[in-house]
């Protein structure tokens, strides 16, 4: 087995001629008190000289951004737009309307196989759809955010009382469940919620609850 790469070097730039570079990025905004917006954009850069020696600059070959309303209710995609930036074909934005059928599907769970049932292959943009499948998990990830971000609500709950109330940490487990090995049913860290009740926060938020003079710990004294 390979051994993993030091922190350092995640990022480095090897010292070889690059052939392509492709980069996704997907963001999420909070429209209001029920929908937020998750946009996507994927960018494909050749380097300079692919296709001329003579020619010295990178050239951008495909770049795609994607808007996508969400109700933050039930996770229902409220409306869809596709644009595409710049694209090798003329024929290329044709596609584009073909993607208001996303309008009506849910982004949660099943939703990766639905993207490839209607817009796998010739069925549209390969670019277009693999940026989709990638925006499918900050959109959940934005949805848990967008929870833990509603600091007032009917019963007057916190960030605090959300992760450290019983029912908080319930929804963590449950809505985090199988979503990757971690997070197994059966595994040792959603056992752990489920027996003794107390919250593992995620390592990058106790640090910065330390750093600011917070026991981590203290959010499962609030029962």
């Amino acid at each position: 087995m390979t051994p993993p790469m030091e922190r350092t070097d995640l990022f480095a730039e090897p010292a070889l001629p690059r052939l392509h570079s492709r980069d996704y990025d997907v963001r999420a905004y909070r429209r209001d008190d029920t929908t937020m917006l998750i946009r996507g954009a994927v960018r494909d850069v050749l380097p300079a000289g692919f296709y001329d020696d003579d020619d010295t600059e990178p050239l951008t070959m495909h770049h795609m951004v994607v808007d996508l309303g969400v109700d933050t209710t039930t996770l229902e995609i409220l409306d869809a737009a596709v644009v595409f930036e710049e694209h090798p074909h003329p024929a290329c934005p044709r596609i584009a309307e073909h993607y208001g059928n996303l309008v009506g599907l849910s982004i949660a769970r099943g939703f990766t196989h639905r993207i490839r049932e209607l817009f796998g292959g010739p069925r549209g943009c390969s670019h277009t759809t693999a940026l989709l499948q990638a925006m499918a998990p900050v959109a959940m990830q934005a949805f848990l955010g967008s929870r833990i971000m509603q600091r007032t609500s009917p019963a007057g709950s916190t960030f605090g009382a959300n992760l450290s109330s019983p029912e908080g940490r319930a929804a963590r487990a449950e809505g985090n469940r199988n979503t990757c090995h971690v997070w197994a049913d059966g595994g040792e860290h959603l056992e752990s919620i489920r027996t003794t009740g107390a919250i593992m926060l995620p390592m990058p938020i106790a640090r910065r609850m330390r750093d600011r003079g917070i026991d981590p710990a203290s959010l499962n004294e609030k029962d």
